[in-house]
């Protein structure tokens, strides 16, 4: 009998530490420069553009726009060998960054630039992107 394989997972360091603590809570953080106002994902420790090192965490909307995605059919890790296939969608927030997630509860097939997602947290701790309701 083998033993399971285990999800790889991120290492949070001092700058993403609140992301990810965000995401047990259920929500997704942004950095927000408390400079310039600009948003920033992924989460890093200097403003690209002001280059401040000041910043502020603030709740996403959840409203996503599908920008583009990919439908994987080959695991690049063990543990996603029963997830096959799957879709991984880059997506626009309204808070002017992108983001990287899995699709949950879409057929792929009706994947489209421009589609309206939502993007939430999986039972898992991590970031999803859904229908919008």
């Amino acid at each position: 009998m083998s033993a399971a394989i285990e999800r790889p997972r991120a290492e949070p360091s001092p700058d993403t530490q609140p992301y990810w603590d965000g995401l047990a809570r259920g929500e997704i953080l942004l950095q927000r420069c408390a400079e310039c106002g600009k948003f920033r994902h992924y989460p890093r420790p200097m403003c690209d553009g002001c280059f401040s090192f000041t910043h502020t965490w603030v709740a996403a909307s959840g409203a996503a726009t599908v920008h583009s995605w990919t439908v994987t059919h080959h695991p690049f890790h063990p543990f996603f060998r029963a997830k096959l296939p799957y879709a991984l969608v880059t997506a626009d927030l309204p808070e002017g960054v992108r983001v990287l997630a899995p699709l949950d509860g879409v057929d792929p097939a009706t994947l489209r630039i421009g589609l309206k997602l939502r993007l939430g947290v999986d039972a898992e701790g991590l970031p999803v992107l859904r229908g919008a309701e």
